[in-house]
């Protein structure tokens, strides 16, 4: 009794998410979770046979068709086939197939297993008059209109054949896909799943002008009647004559021969799998003689000589136990799912990103959900969606730390941003790598020598923190690293010190602070004119800076607001590192404000980067590109583009001696 009463049950749910799946276009559970009940109860009727009956979902395909379609009957059935989720399972089917034929080796036809919705397209001497879904295998609904809308179905063949059915898969491509969810969502409508059922709802709209609106696909893969004189006894011959009568037909279709050629062929379309332009969930193995095809016959709902072998589920059921926030290498938090084991994509996941809070809140996500996992390739796993059937009572909201977890800093977001970051850049372990390469590169302090590499030494060995520590470093220090001899040592150390002088408008770039970029940077520099002033300025006073807005002035007012930058800055100031301050000035006052210079070519006395900062000391703005609005344009050895365009437009070209000599005059 408790055997048939897990049957019922069984049969029960995989009739109640069929029909969401088939029917309703708005599945429940993952595809995995189906296949595990369904082999499940197969497993049960293989063992205990008196318990089948005719109405078990094991007999028979699909679900009903929706009353609102008029019904069609197919000529002949429209079978699902078995599946395979092993190489073992594969490798059994082979030797089914080889025995039953009495052969030593079979040659197969491939292809890959799309996932879309099946449907059989009727042609009557050449016209398309008639197309349908699988429906439940023998009954499907009558889509005809529907199908005349996908482009690339043909109206009519290029040869006359009295009578033909092609079957196939209408399909949604992930650009289209992508397309309409963005379509969806800004006329503030649901979004859909995933491509198939993306598919499967926009065939079966009884309005077929808004089936032409979702860009859907075809792909044949087989025929399903067919009067004519001499059809061909392959099936690779019969997917030729539908490439020639202008029917699509999926290019990675081919013939292989044997177990090998079965399981290559898996493992290389898995390979492409990312790359292909539309879904498949597996590929389709069949054998290519048609005569073979009919010795082997069928079972009630599957051919024997064809099987689906199933990539591992790229969606699968748990729960999620937990959510915490880790802390990237820029300051941004991403909140983490940390799951109940799961296999999904091949690989057993315990953790799922959630991107951001705005995701959190669009999906309702909440700690204890049942939630479903995607995983597509080597894609960092996502929780897709919640099941929201299954939520519990003592469901908890998330909610975003307001202070980092790994250094406590103040957590601060931008009002146009969906990240929350932590400000405390200098200081935050999480950030230290990536802060340290900032201050070290060639356009902030340019410590020459202090790469990736190095800098992942110095900060895993706890040798360096934050910035001020490289001040600190010692030879003995450095020459115990990999690949660090005494001279690479000395010559790190002297441009670390060679480093201590610099510009206030370096210096403040160096420091990292999110929206500060060189140019502003330089304005900021001009604007205070020194680093105290800079210091002491609030949020307002930084909107009175030249193209500072509300949001540079408040990333810098975050900033500053922290006691561990300062500190830290305050120990790059005791270290030595100085500047030349200035009164600051109005940028009228000087020499050549409002002037736009372009440099090109090479010049022998100055560096590009050189000659860029002394004409900016002296107000001028220094563009990449040649326009009206140019005024000089100083040309190098080996001047390019720039200078022919330069001439075009009558701009002033300076030499390099013209040059020097109107910046010692400026």
């Amino acid at each position: 009794m408790e055997i048939a009463a897990r049957i019922a049950h069984l049969r029960a749910e995989i009739e109640r998410h069929a029909y969401a799946y088939y029917v309703l276009d708005a599945p429940t559970i993952p595809d995995a979770e189906y296949d595990k009940l369904f082999r499940e109860l197969q497993a049960l009727e293989a063992q205990h046979p008196e318990l089948l009956s005719a109405d078990s979902p094991t007999q028979r395909v699909g679900s009903k068709p929706l009353k609102s379609f008029a019904e069609v009957q197919h000529r002949t059935p429209m079978l699902s086939l078995n599946n395979a989720f092993s190489e073992d399972e594969v490798r059994a089917f082979d030797a089914r197939i080889r025995e039953a034929l009495g052969v030593s080796e079979v040659e197969y036809a491939v292809e890959p297993k799309f996932d879309g919705l099946a449907v059989t397209l009727s042609y009557r001497d050449g016209v398309f008059v008639q197309g349908a879904t699988r429906g439940d295998g023998s009954t499907g609904e009558d889509v005809t209109e529907n199908l005349r809308t996908v482009r690339d179905i043909p109206l009519r063949l290029n040869e006359t054949i009295k009578d033909v059915e092609v079957r196939g898969e209408v399909l949604m491509f992930k650009r289209d896909f992508s397309r309409l969810n963005d379509e969806q969502r800004a006329r503030g409508e649901k979004e859909f799943v995933n491509p198939r059922n993306a598919a499967a709802g926009s065939l079966r709209q009884l309005d077929s002008r808004i089936t032409a609106s979702r860009h859907l696909s075809f792909f044949a893969y087989g025929i399903g009647y067919c009067d004519c004189v001499t059809l061909p006894v392959r099936h690779d011959q019969q997917m030729d004559l539908l490439w020639r009568l202008d029917v699509p037909v999926a290019q990675q279709c081919r013939v292989v021969r044997g177990l090998d050629g079965l399981l290559g062929y898996y493992r290389e379309i898995g390979a492409q799998r990312a790359a292909l332009p539309f879904d498949i969930d597996g590929v389709v193995y069949k054998v290519n003689d048609i005569a073979q095809q009919q010795q082997l016959g069928f079972v009630s709902r599957a051919p024997r000589f064809a099987i689906a072998h199933k990539f591992p589920a790229e969606e699968a059921l748990t729960t999620l136990l937990d959510i915490e926030v880790q802390v990237g290498r820029t300051g941004a938090l991403t909140p983490v799912a940390r799951l109940a084991p799961v296999f999904v994509g091949g690989v057993t996941v315990t953790n799922a990103t959630l991107h951001n809070e705005d995701e959190i809140r669009r999906k309702d996500v909440r700690i204890g959900d049942s939630v479903i996992v995607r995983r597509a390739g080597d894609v960092i796993p996502e929780v897709a969606r919640v099941v929201l059937e299954r939520r519990p009572v003592d469901a908890r909201e998330f909610t975003m730390p307001i202070t980092c977890p790994v250094c406590g800093s103040h957590v601060a977001r931008q009002e146009d941003e969906s990240v929350s970051r932590c400000t405390g850049g200098l200081f935050c372990p999480a950030q230290r790598k990536q802060a340290l390469l900032h201050f070290a590169s060639r356009r902030a302090m340019n410590i020459e020598g202090l790469g990736d590499k190095l800098v992942e030494q110095l900060v895993d060995a706890r040798i360096v923190s934050t910035p001020a520590d490289l001040y600190r470093l010692r030879l003995l220090e450095l020459i115990i690293l990999e690949r660090m001899g005494e001279k690479s040592a000395l010559n790190l150390l002297a441009a670390i010190e060679l480093s201590k002088r610099t510009t206030l408008a370096r210096f403040i770039f160096a420091l990292g602070i999110r929206n500060i970029g060189e140019s502003t940077a330089k304005d900021l520099a001009q604007h205070f004119g020194s680093l105290d002033n800079l210091l002491a300025a609030d949020a307002d006073s930084l909107q009175k800076v030249h193209d500072v807005g509300p949001v540079v002035a408040r990333s810098m007012a975050d900033f500053l607001a922290e006691t561990h930058n300062r500190e830290v800055i305050k120990q790059l100031r005791e270290a030595g590192v100085h500047w030349a301050e200035h009164q600051t000035q109005p940028a009228i006052s000087l020499p050549f404000s409002g002037k736009i210079f372009v440099l090109t070519g090479t010049l022998a006395a100055l560096t590009r980067e050189q000659a860029k900062e002394k004409l900016e000391a002296l107000g001028a703005k220094v563009s990449g590109s040649v326009s009206h609005k140019t005024d000089y344009v100083v040309a190098g050895v080996e001047a390019g583009s720039k200078l022919d365009r330069a001439r075009e437009l009558g701009v002033a070209v300076l030499d390099e001696q013209q040059f020097l000599a109107m910046l010692k005059s400026g």
